[in-house]
């Protein structure tokens, strides 16, 4: 009998049902993020972490694999032969999450994918647009689920946010402003730390730093609320602090599809600013707003009437769907881990999904996929390009 990963009957517009089994993940790099999102996969109780390339060296990977309690035989020296002996066991990994720095994206999506095991890649996708789309084209091949790691779009009141923009809550767009101002990068010895070194690498990083780090974060959240495409830019990348390579600022004006104007800016160098992720979505019938500091509360204006601050939580103005993605009542504060494990869980059932042969309707899982990661490459690829030609509108 085949299995069957997903319950016979059940209501694609209800919670999220349970799964016969936890899907096995792997993980491919061993860094800061991927403890945080194995953290948030196993929040979700639809997975478990059975495998891993934790690192190059076949001794320090059987050394990283034992700290994540994984079996010898499961730690890999190499994520080329992690696919190949994992696609062949019959309890072999269901999705790998890739963390790895940038310049290995595209290899270790590739092989996986070619593989027949579905993917979640960290953002920026790959350091090449024609990498992106690569991947863009490799994945409609497969028929894989491939996922992006853009998890600020993940957070209940974002979904929220998309919604009521969706069905005409602020009336049509006219201004999209975006902002993610941080502080880490304030002291003047950062460059020399370990974890920011590859950051600050061409080679590594790509073109970018800030830009295909946080930049991305910022670009895309702008779009997946909105629902309109970036369709052009003028760019300036600066130097606010310590000399650097890559820069640790950008400034930027946007616009969207329909010619909707907006501004975007991202930095290390604001102190005071931890997670300073903010959207604001203005219309010609009322606006949005939201930060990633306060990410329970969602401010909703019409013009003319009383401010409404939604917050997140079952009730209290949340959609049902919305609701799927709520794990605490209102005023028992969710963040960053939760969101993350709101990526893993939509993501575990298109992967449920797509092994059952299931069609599920459009809509039912909202997490970021391959195509939208390509358009985060083509938006780095564009702000290089206009900064280059001294800050020149340049389209995406």
């Amino acid at each position: 009998m085949t299995e069957k990963l997903l319950p016979e009957n059940f209501e694609f517009e209800g919670p999220y049902p349970r799964l016969s089994r936890r899907l096995r993940l792997g993980v491919v790099g061993g860094g800061r993020i991927s403890a945080t999102q194995a953290t948030a996969a196993r929040l979700t109780d639809r997975w478990e972490v059975t495998a891993g390339a934790l690192s190059s060296d076949p001794d320090r990977a059987r050394e990283r694999g034992a700290e994540w309690f994984l079996p010898p035989e499961r730690c890999y020296a190499s994520f080329g032969e992690m696919a190949k002996a994992e696609a062949a066991r019959p309890d072999g990994v269901d999705a790998v999450m890739i963390t790895t720095p940038n310049h290995l994206h595209f290899e270790a999506a590739k092989v996986f994918l070619e593989a027949g095991i579905d993917v979640l890649c960290d953002k920026p996708l790959t350091n090449e647009v024609a990498e992106a789309e690569a991947l863009v084209d490799l994945a409609a091949q497969t028929g894989q689920v491939f996922g992006v790691g853009y998890a600020m779009s993940c957070f209940p009141m974002i979904r929220q946010a998309r919604e009521i923009v969706a069905e005409g809550g602020i009336g049509k767009i006219n201004q999209i402003h975006v902002e993610f101002l941080q502080d880490w990068m304030t002291p003047e010895d950062v460059a020399d730390a370990p974890h920011v070194k590859w950051r600050l690498d061409p080679k590594i990083s790509g073109p970018t730093s800030c830009v295909g780090d946080i930049g991305t974060h910022a670009a895309h959240l702008a779009s997946f609320v909105s629902g309109l495409e970036m369709t052009e830019l003028r760019a300036e990348f600066h130097v606010c602090g310590a000399p650097k390579p890559l820069e640790d600022t950008a400034f930027m004006f946007t616009r969207y599809a329909g010619d909707v104007p907006g501004t975007l800016m991202a930095t290390r160098l604001a102190p005071g600013n931890r997670g300073g992720l903010r959207l604001r979505v203005y219309g010609s019938e009322g606006g949005l707003e939201w930060d990633l500091e306060n990410s329970e509360r969602l401010k909703f204006v019409r013009y003319g009437e009383p401010d409404r601050m939604i917050s997140r939580g079952h009730g209290h103005g949340v959609s049902a769907r919305t609701e799927r993605l709520v794990r605490a009542a209102r005023g028992f504060p969710e963040g960053i881990i939760e969101a993350w494990a709101n990526l893993y869980m939509e993501l575990a059932m298109a992967v449920a999904a797509r092994k059952d042969g299931i069609a599920a309707p459009q809509g039912w899982v909202g997490f970021p996929r391959v195509d939208e990661g390509a358009a985060g490459v083509r938006f780095i690829d564009a702000s290089v390009r206009s900064n280059a030609s001294g800050g020149a509108w340049t389209k995406i």
